[in-house]
């Protein structure tokens, strides 16, 4: 892993120049432009709120909008993020025969340009938050790294898949489906609170309860949601409990998917 920060030191302009030039071939003769990294999850927590309108979802005092919003800015950042990180080394074939320099500037890459869209969803967010008179506390200040963490997750993702994306095409047409799936099982509709509520008070697996909620938790986006919504909405601390399972995993799986890729590295221009 030192290697790999090294590496991403020493290649940070080419890095940069290929994350603006992602992005800008992303909104390239889109006539909404950069419009579609605001409609998505605009359009999504429309739907969120519709769907809770019906089955009465607890939202925990705060509005229900944006906390559905709060908790789509993580999630699509990792859904694209990872996607994109995928595709990444298929999608610059043409590089990787070319000339050499560390491929895993690839899925970084992707990950990167993704960030704008963070950035333009906090604006959104931050406007909602004004419109329903929520005034965030100190603990707003963890945001950027409950962020950074989600970058971690991504990376863990998009590097494996990557390799894995090269040889088997098939990985990068199933992912964005299977990451569909994984929303559902993710506080992207309701709050982690009643997971907790169903298994840990209402002991509704019974003997299991506590084993499934830290299962539930070992995906990493519980704990950044619920953080996230924490920090910025609840002017609570982030909920380190439920992140604690998902770090844990995401230290043991980074640097195996950072190898991985790295042993699969030196075949690309020969299979791609």
């Amino acid at each position: 892993m030192i290697t790999a920060i090294k590496n991403i030191i020493d290649y940070r302009e080419l890095i940069a120049a290929l994350a603006w030039k992602n992005i800008t071939v992303r909104y390239k003769q889109a006539y909404l432009g950069i419009g579609w990294a605001i409609l998505k999850p605009i359009a999504l927590m429309l739907v969120f709120t519709l769907i809770r309108s019906f089955i009465g979802i607890p939202s925990g005092g705060v509005p229900y909008p944006v906390l559905a919003f709060a908790a789509l800015m993580p999630w699509i950042f990792f859904q694209e993020s990872a996607s994109e990180g995928v595709q990444s080394v298929v999608g610059n074939a043409s590089l990787v025969r070319k000339i050499y320099f560390p491929r895993e500037v690839f899925p970084i890459t992707g990950i990167v340009a993704k960030l704008v869209d963070v950035g333009i969803n906090a604006l959104i967010l931050a406007a909602l938050m004004w419109w329903f008179g929520i005034v965030p506390s100190g603990y707003v200040f963890w945001a950027p790294l409950i962020i950074l963490y989600t970058v971690l997750v991504s990376l863990t993702v998009a590097l494996a898949g990557a390799a894995i994306n090269v040889y088997y095409r098939d990985v990068g047409a199933a992912l964005p489906v299977l990451l569909s799936l994984v929303m559902y099982a993710s506080p992207v509709i309701y709050p982690l609170e009643l997971v907790k509520d169903k298994l840990l008070l209402q002991r509704a697996a019974g003997e299991w309860s506590d084993v499934l909620y830290t299962v539930y938790t070992l995906n990493p986006l519980a704990g950044i949601i619920d953080s996230f919504q924490n920090v910025v909405l609840r002017g609570l601390p982030p909920n380190f409990h439920a992140l604690l399972p998902g770090v844990i995993l995401v230290l043991a799986a980074l640097p195996l998917s950072y190898l991985f890729f790295k042993r699969a590295e030196s075949y690309f221009a020969d299979v791609i």
